[in-house]
Parts: C-alpha cells; structure tokens; sequence
C-alpha cells in the first residue's frame, strides 16, 4: 500500500482551497458528508481571515456558498474549547443575520450548514461523526410537523428542518480507522494526512495530487513545517496549563484538609505524611494571621 504525506486539510484550508482550481477538493468533502452533489460557487469573506497569532494555531474556518444558495461553514479545531456548540451556534446565527439584507421577507433568510472538523473530544458519545437538525414532534401525538404543500412550493423544500441551519460535528481522533465508505476515506485523510491507494471518494484523488508536500516550494514547504510546530507547541502549552491547574486544585484540596486536622494533630511531620504537604507548609498554616 503506497502513501504519500500529504498536507493537512487546515493548511489546504488557509492557503489553497481557497482559489477556484482546487474547488474539487472541497467539493469532494462536502458532497461525501453531505450525501449530494456538491458545487462551491464562492468563497466568502470568514473570520479566519483575521489571521490574529492565537487564531493561526487554534483554528482554521472557511465560508462557502453552493450552487444552491446556502452557506456552508467549516471550521477545523485543535484546542479543547467547552463552549464550542454555543460557538458555533452563535456563527450559524450571525451568517443568518448578515445575509438578510434590510426590508427582506424572512422567508430570504439563507440556510446555513455549519461542518466541523474537531481534533479534541467533545461531549459524551461513541460515534465519530454527529448531525444536529431541527425538528418539530408533537406533544401528544408524537407526530412529526412538515411543510404545507404551498410551503414546499415557495420554499423549494420538504421538511422545516431544511428551513433552520444544520450541524456535522467530525471527531477525528475517535475515528478507529477502519473505512467503511466514502466519508470514512475523507475523515481517515483528515485523521492521517495520507490516501491510501484504493480510496474513491470524490475529491480525495485529487487531494492526493495537489496537497503532496513534496511538490510545495521551499518556501511554502517551510511554512507549512513551522505551521505543524506551532500547532505542537500550542497543543504542548495546553497540556502544561492544564496540567498545573489540576496540580494546584489538588494543593489546594490538601491544604484544606491540612487545615481541618489542625487541631487534631499536634506533629507537623505526621500532619505532613497524611496530607502530602511539606512540614515548611504545615508550619505556615499554624503560623496566626
């Protein structure tokens, strides 16, 4: 099995899948997730463009609009972020908002699809790859609600939840790398930077062809090695501050305990044994304040 190092699909992001001769790429990886065929028409202005140093290492986000009209956004994400589903509900909202120009009826609002790409665990489940739509089911009858046919007509849609914006969430790393199908292949690219020879899925031959590192220029190609670092030293930088939070929370938990004992343990040395603290600490905290 022949592979080649490719480069990541965040980098391809920032640099190259932004011009209108690698649209294929992109094409590729949304009409596999998505389940259609997909055409990118454009790219639009997003924040990753902003291009801020804390930015370039913890995300990468592109906006594209279809042959369709609808905006579909893409975000890959490296650092553990708690509040990412408000986030990205809060970037689905203000793409909606910013696309329904003033005096326009609601029924203008723009659909939005928000795909991300994430590189942390996020929430509690086993799958790899989740979608979030909005439906509507009764209270009572449990039925669910659809489009009038008149609805349908105007809206050129089925059901109300192609109305509201929809979201894939890709956890990469939970990925077990076994590829069952064509978006298997895509997320197993995502997770590896490599394309195995026999993968099919649209868009990933061409990958193949035109994120080869070898072809970059020096220049390029020493960019993108920088790129690979900072992204380390970021990821190394969390660790080391997550690390020392959870140090300080367990001095803290100690020096409490410490505290409590205070008076039923007279030996500095013995309160010290139990407690994991230093007789130095033990000392300070008899000291009167």
């Amino acid at each position: 099995m022949t592979r080649r190092r490719l480069i990541s699909f965040d980098w391809a992001m920032k640099r190259l899948l932004r011009s209108k001769a690698h649209f294929g790429i992109l094409e590729g990886f949304l009409s596999e997730l998505l389940r259609e065929d997909i055409q990118i028409l454009e790219i639009l202005e997003s924040e990753s463009n902003k291009d801020t140093a804390i930015e370039k290492q913890n995300r990468v986000d592109l906006k594209a609009r279809n042959a369709g009209g609808e905006i579909i956004l893409i975000e890959v994400q490296y650092q553990r972020q708690f509040d990412y589903l408000q986030r990205i509900l809060h970037s689905t909202a203000r793409t909606l908002v910013e696309n329904l120009q003033e005096g326009q009826p609601y029924g203008e609002v723009v659909k939005v699809i928000s795909v991300s790409i994430l590189y942390f665990d996020l929430g509690q489940g086993e799958d790899y790859v989740y979608h979030g739509a909005t439906r509507f089911i009764g209270l009572h009858r449990h039925d669910e609600l659809h489009l009038s046919e008149a609805q349908q007509e105007l809206y050129r849609r089925q059901e109300p939840q192609a109305l509201f914006p929809e979201y894939y969430l890709i956890k990469v790393n939970q990925f077990d790398d076994i590829a069952r199908d064509s978006l298997d292949e895509w997320i197993y690219f995502l997770k590896h930077e490599e394309v195995p020879d026999g993968f099919r899925a649209r868009g990933l031959q061409e990958a193949k062809e035109q994120l080869d590192i070898l072809k970059l220029p020096d220049a390029e190609r020493w960019d993108y090695e920088r790129y690979q670092d900072d992204l380390h030293q970021q990821a190394s930088m969390v660790q080391s501050s997550y690390g020392w939070g959870v140090h300080q929370g367990r001095k803290q938990e100690r020096l409490r305990i410490a505290r409590s004992l205070l008076d039923l343990i007279a030996d500095d040395r013995v309160l010290a044994d139990k407690t994991g603290l230093t007789e130095t600490e033990i000392r300070a905290l008899r000291e009167p304040t």
